[in-house]
């Protein structure tokens, strides 16, 4: 519960610390969450799931604050100055200065195009526009109402077309491999748990064959770790005296799965038969 918010912990560290290092907090904060989207981090799915949710919050706010700055006849003021603008960097400005970055990774020309034609997105844009205002600097509300009629305008422009577009240079591959999700316990589906049972020597449980358990429907035998050896077991697979059985099983049959094996426990497999449930 407390590890999705350990996590977006350090990002806010990471601004915290670069502001008191006279560093920019905005780019410590997005390369601290680059290295934590990239590292192969426990709970993920459940971290991702908070990060989403802080950041709908986020927008919610940032949203609410772009529309109190606002000016609609300012905005129809910006609205030439910022197509020419939008022109000049979709047809020159980020053309050159995509193909300048990727120069050192020797990209092919088909993705610095697709690169090229993307643009400038979403609210950053207009949200950075914003710092000058905190500074009061002088032209500061026109700088943001060119900016915003730019990112709002060009987005329309130039998003429909991407998918198009990338069909159109051969970028884009439907049968391309989805890399795989994985956790470490990724029970969250079913809302499960794993419960851990050691088979005692001489108990009830040793020599039983896994189809004699008969645990409550929906409680299953997941693996059996034997002398420091994992595996799955088969349906007719004996149990000896020191196994540690992993069972999952919903939390409404927990109690009941933990009284079966403990009935099994005590009287072997005639326990129901002898009256035995594994209730103290």
């Amino acid at each position: 519960g407390l590890y999705p918010l350990a996590v977006f912990s350090l990002g806010v560290a990471a601004f915290a610390a670069a502001g008191a290092l006279d560093a920019s907090g905005l780019i410590a904060a997005y390369l601290a969450a680059l290295v934590l989207g990239n590292s192969h981090l426990p709970h993920r799915a459940a971290t991702q799931s908070f990060a989403t949710g802080l950041g709908w919050i986020a927008q919610l706010g940032m949203f609410v604050m772009l529309g109190m700055l606002a000016s609609p006849a300012g905005l129809l003021d910006a609205v030439v100055p910022a197509l020419v603008i939008g022109a000049v960097l979709t047809l020159a400005a980020r053309p050159i200065s995509v193909a300048l970055c990727l120069l050192p990774f020797r990209r092919p020309w088909r993705e610095q195009v697709f690169v090229s034609w993307a643009g400038l997105r979403g609210a950053v844009p207009i949200v950075l526009a914003t710092i000058p205002h905190s500074t009061r600097l002088e032209g500061a509300q026109s700088l943001w109402e060119i900016v915003f009629i730019l990112v709002a305008v060009y987005t329309l422009l130039q998003g429909p077309p991407m998918a198009w577009l990338a069909r159109r240079l051969r970028l884009d591959d439907p049968g391309a491999v989805r890399e795989i999700d994985i956790e470490i316990a990724p029970l969250d589906a079913i809302d499960g748990e794993v419960l851990t049972a050691t088979v005692p020597k001489g108990s009830g449980l040793a020599g039983l064959r896994l189809f004699e358990l008969r645990l409550p429907e929906g409680s299953v035998i997941a693996a059996v770790v034997r002398e420091e050896r994992l595996f799955v077991p088969e349906v007719g697979e004996r149990l000896r005296s020191g196994d540690q059985l992993m069972v999952v099983t919903p939390p409404r049959l927990r109690e009941a799965t933990e009284q079966r094996l403990t009935a099994l426990m005590r009287a072997g497999r005639l326990a129901r038969w002898l009256g035995e449930n594994g209730r103290s």
